[in-house]
């Protein structure tokens, strides 16, 4: 699959999830199996670029290419201004944020709130793309299939936005007003897929081989994206390119190699967070982990008393080596979590 001069190596993606897909988050997927990872959302507002939050958000030292970034915004200059930003500072594509239905990103008019005004939606189309065509970056759109049931004008809109340069699509089947909620739909996402000439990606309720599978036959998608599904799961993206290319399960993977995984994603967790705000955050991530496992809330609850990274680092070691001892494979003992980002 290519997007403008990159080459993906599948049709297996990293969805954009605000406070999870970090580099450290994303580095890893990449590793066990996703092909493309985007960004948190980049906010387009300058005074706000020099944030911890944001230098940590445009931080891609060691990230495997190609680096997507995603921006947000609702002023069409302001918005190309952060794509020239985030090209600066190593992102080889841009995508364009119109899919967050957060209510403190749609109370601003960004966000999936922008699909309730597609004038202003297209000048931002517009804009970035005419900010990164000089640069050779390709830029794409991420959307829901409208704001609300009475109103899907996500195919509308994906047109507009193919005219107007976009690259890629990536749509989430629902619309901002169901925000997480309900299932997604992937008629409206089909009906794009025949609409334009540009590859388009599915989202939503993609959380299994079976369902990857069967959006990807049902839609005709050029690839689909990954969520909540990844959290404590990231290797659902080798499990997923399994099953297409085999048509069976491969087995769960190693309580060992699960261990190293997770070290080696905290390790650069901890790196790019420092030791207070790295451990604080730590802690969600290492609770997905848990969280399948069997006795995984009570294991939740111990680790999350633990202060210091050390502590965590060393529980995790002592915790797994146990496990270790009583199961080659991971035991799981939960269903996975659905995916809805």
């Amino acid at each position: 699959m290519h997007l403008g001069p990159h080459v993906l190596p599948n049709r297996l993606f990293v969805a954009p999830m605000a406070g999870v897909t970090d580099r450290p988050f994303r580095t890893l997927c990449k590793k066990l199996g996703a092909g493309y990872a985007v960004s948190e959302m980049v906010t387009s507002q300058r005074h706000l670029w020099d944030s911890l939050k944001t230098s940590r958000r445009a931080n891609h030292d060691g990230e495997p290419a190609p680096i997507a970034v995603q921006i947000a915004g609702v002023d069409p200059a302001q918005m190309a201004e952060a794509a020239r930003y985030n090209v600066d500072r190593g992102a080889q594509i841009i995508d364009i944020n119109m899919g967050c239905p957060a209510k403190k990103v749609c109370n601003v008019w960004a966000g999936s709130a922008l699909m309730q005004n597609e004038p202003l939606a297209l000048r931002i189309v517009e804009a970035v793309v005419q900010a990164c065509a000089p640069l050779n970056v390709p830029v794409t759109l991420k959307m829901r299939t409208g704001w609300c049931a009475d109103h899907k004008n996500a195919p509308a809109l994906a047109v507009a936005a193919e005219q107007a340069g976009v690259q890629m699509l990536t749509v989430h089947g629902r619309t901002r007003e169901q925000g997480y909620g309900g299932h997604a739909e992937h008629e409206t996402v089909a009906a794009i897929k025949r609409s334009v000439r540009i590859p388009v990606v599915a989202n939503g309720d993609i959380d299994s081989p079976e369902r990857a599978a069967e959006v990807l036959a049902h839609t005709g998608v050029d690839a689909v994206m990954i969520g909540r599904a990844a959290q404590g799961r990231p290797w659902i993206f080798g499990d997923i390119a399994h099953y297409l290319a085999h048509g069976t399960h491969r087995p769960p993977p190693r309580v060992r190699d699960v261990q190293a995984w997770m070290l080696e994603h905290l390790d650069d967790h901890y790196r790019l967070y420092g030791e207070l705000t790295g451990t604080r955050t730590a802690r969600k991530h290492i609770g997905w982990w848990l969280k399948t496992l069997p006795g995984g809330e009570a294991l939740r609850a111990a680790m999350n008393l633990l202060p210091t990274s050390a502590e965590q680092i060393a529980w995790l070691r002592q915790t797994f080596d146990h496990l270790a001892h009583q199961h080659e494979r991971l035991p799981l003992a939960a269903a996975p979590l659905r995916e809805a980002a």
